[in-house]
C-alpha cells in the first residue's frame, strides 16, 4: 500500500516519513487589577503539525514539473484525507508548506527529496 493524498498516488511507492507532532489548545490569559492570580479562557483545539518526508522519482525533467504541480495543487487551503503506506488516516488535513530539495540524476531518473507539512484540524463535532 502507498500514501496516498484524497485517494490519488502522488507521492512515490518509496518509504515516507511520516512525523506527527502534539494536539495543541489554544487560550488567553490576562491579568486583573484588583484580583490575585489570572483569568485563563480556553480557546479549544487547534490541531497538530503533521510533518512528511520522502523521495520522489520520474524519468524526466517535464515529468517532475508535472508531479511537482499535482502536488502543489492541494495547496489550496482545503481539508484533505492522507492515508500512510502503513494504512494509518489522518482526516481534515491541511497542506501548510510544500518543499524540494537535493535534486540529483541518476541511471534510472530523476530524485529529489521533498517536505511537505500539513496541519491537522480540530474536527468539528
Amino acid at each position: 500500500m502507498s500514501t496516498t493524498l484524497d485517494g490519488q498516488l502522488l507521492l512515490d511507492e518509496g518509504q515516507s516519513e511520516i512525523e506527527l507532532g502534539s494536539l495543541a489548545r489554544d487560550y488567553i490569559e490576562r491579568t486583573i487589577p484588583g484580583l490575585d492570580g489570572i483569568l485563563s479562557i480556553d480557546l479549544g483545539g487547534r490541531g497538530r503539525i503533521i510533518k512528511q518526508r520522502g523521495v520522489l522519482h520520474t524519468k524526466s525533467r517535464p515529468g517532475m514539473a508535472d508531479k511537482l504541480r499535482a502536488i502543489s495543487a492541494f495547496m489550496d487551503g482545503d481539508i484533505h484525507r492522507l492515508v500512510t503506506s502503513s494504512g494509518t488516516e489522518f482526516e481534515s488535513v491541511r497542506m501548510d508548506s510544500f518543499k524540494v530539495s537535493n535534486e540529483r540524476i541518476s541511471g534510472n531518473g530523476l530524485f529529489c527529496d521533498y517536505e511537505i507539512i500539513y496541519r491537522q484540524l480540530e474536527s468539528q463535532s
